[in-house]
């Protein structure tokens, strides 16, 4: 299970969610496939990830997330990604960008 941050081009916007298959989920996002707030707000960067063992660890930690500040968040996403670069590539070796 993974629990993930996406944001937008302009970095305004911030995604909090959780999967159990990250690469699957994000194809979805960045193919705006589900509506949502990923697709109004075209959230498709992904930005910050978590492998966890459980479902329920990964629950955990995802309301944990969600219910802490923007400001948080951004130091948990600066802390391994400072350049805010877009992760998918690297985590599921897909070279589009949709």
């Amino acid at each position: 299970m993974y629990i993930y941050i996406l944001t937008n081009k302009t970095k305004n916007v911030l995604y909090t969610g959780v999967s159990n298959n990250l690469c699957r989920r994000m194809r979805e996002h960045r193919s705006d496939s589900i509506e949502g707030f990923t697709k109004q707000y075209h959230v498709h960067r992904l930005v910050y990830y978590e492998a966890h063992e459980d479902s329920y660890t990964a629950i955990s930690r995802e309301k944990q997330l969600k219910a802490g500040s923007r400001k948080r968040k951004v130091e948990l996403i600066e802390s391994i990604n400072p350049e805010w670069r877009d992760l998918f590539q690297e985590l599921c070796g897909d070279d589009d960008y949709l």
